[in-house]
């Protein structure tokens, strides 16, 4: 399966370095905000990312876009593990019902870059639902501009 071709970070693979610092970097840029130290050695950052004590998760390109990133805080509030996780289009952290309004999400953040009030209603692996406040999601675009897919942070949730 896609998923095993790409193991959880961990320092073995340097907290997956390259797409941890895709998602600074264009995070930096689109918002001129930090998610982690800039001073901080690269696979440092990478670390620092995966174990924030907010939540940090990407998914690809496509037309059905999978996640393939999901920090510490992520994995625990989704109740999945990493090879879960990043086996599963981004479509189903939101209920059926709010699909439409995460396309329209997805459509805006397209055309501006990022945004940084969004809220909405996600679901675990389990089906717990909760809203997420404040969340900032942007493009990750890489240093040749080209698009990578999108991300999302936010430390404000709370269970319904």
């Amino acid at each position: 399966m896609a998923h095993d071709a790409s193991p959880a970070p961990d320092v073995d693979n340097d907290y997956l370095a390259a797409h941890a610092q895709l998602l600074i970097e264009s995070f930096r840029r689109l918002t001129g905000h930090d998610l982690v130290s800039p001073s901080a050695p690269l696979t440092e950052q990478a670390r620092m990312l995966f174990e924030a004590p907010f939540v940090v998760a990407s998914h690809g390109t496509g037309t059905d876009p999978v996640f393939n990133y999901g920090n510490r805080a992520t994995l625990a509030l989704f109740e999945t593990t990493w090879a879960e996780f990043i086996a599963m289009p981004s479509r189903l952290s939101a209920e059926p019902v709010a699909q439409e309004e995460r396309a329209k999400l997805l459509a805006r953040v397209s055309e501006a870059g990022f945004i940084d009030d969004y809220q909405g209603v996600r679901v675990s692996r389990t089906g717990r639902r909760f809203l997420i406040e404040r969340a900032t999601v942007w493009n990750v675009v890489d240093a040749s501009d080209v698009y990578r897919g999108q991300a999302v942070t936010f430390r404000d949730w709370r269970y319904l």
